[in-house]
């Protein structure tokens, strides 16, 4: 265990060694301001994730940075623009550009009638565009949520959708099964890993269905507990020794001064 409940009090962040940024979305200006309040305690204190990258990488865009990857992907806000998506595509999914837990995500057939209704939702609920995503029918054999710390990927869950459901969030009714990588999934995370520990992002979750990156989770990734409960590896240990391998780093830097008692 790194800790201990004591009471509690107000602390000055600035004399802290590390703070551990774990906000939970959904990413607004709330977030945003948080970032910023908390980017103003370098170089003193560590803050894992770097804040200033975790606001500028947003999980549904920075993952556009390896468009490759990913299945066809449009994010927009015109209708023509959807319409075409979903001629070449068929099968597609819409969901929020800042959504998180699953919320709000909807499977669209080719011929749908609800389409008009989602599209008139989305226009009025959101003022930014949103993800067309094409859909992906493995998603029934779960959707896998691959943990890397320092850009190193250690732990694998696969979340495994219920029978009347798309969405494999755990909070959505999801079931986590243990996992391993196989080849895709591993070059998928040695293409990432070098890009995430350049960016700070020490603790982050990508998603994975059917060999296809969908997400890189930076802002309160979530999976560590989980995957210890099924039987995978204890992720805490490692993730403290990389937190405090970048705190011995900075101090030797010379960029931060050694707090006193």
């Amino acid at each position: 265990r790194y800790y201990t409940l004591g009471e509690a009090t107000d602390l000055e962040l600035g004399a802290m060694d590390v703070v551990l940024l774990r906000q939970d979305p959904p990413f607004d200006l709330a977030y945003i301001t948080s970032t910023h309040f908390l980017e103003r305690l370098a170089p003193r204190t560590l803050v894992v994730n770097d804040p200033a990258h975790v606001r500028n990488a947003p999980e549904k865009i920075f993952v556009m940075a390896f468009a490759d990857l990913m299945p066809p992907t449009l994010i927009t806000r015109d209708r023509a623009a959807m319409e075409r998506f979903r001629a070449k595509h068929g099968e597609i999914v819409m969901k929020p550009l800042y959504g998180h837990g699953g919320a709000a995500v909807f499977k669209v057939a080719p011929r749908d009638p609800n389409f008009g209704s989602l599209f008139d939702m989305f226009a009025t609920t959101f003022r930014e565009p949103w993800v067309v995503q094409r859909f992906l029918p493995e998603i029934v054999k779960g959707d896998k949520r691959i943990l890397l710390i320092d850009g190193e990927a250690l732990g694998a869950i696969n979340r495994i959708p219920a029978d009347d459901d798309i969405r494999s969030n755990l909070v959505r009714g999801g079931a986590p099964a243990a996992s391993e990588l196989n080849a895709r999934e591993r070059d998928i995370c040695a293409r990432l890993g070098p890009e995430l520990k350049r960016r700070g992002l020490v603790f982050v979750g990508i998603d994975v269905i059917d060999g296809w990156l969908t997400e890189i989770n930076v802002t309160s990734p979530t999976g560590l507990r989980a995957l210890k409960r099924i039987g995978g590896p204890d992720l805490a240990p490692p993730l403290f020794d990389a937190i405090e391998a970048r705190l011995r780093a900075l101090r030797a830097s010379g960029r931060s001064p050694e707090l006193t008692p």
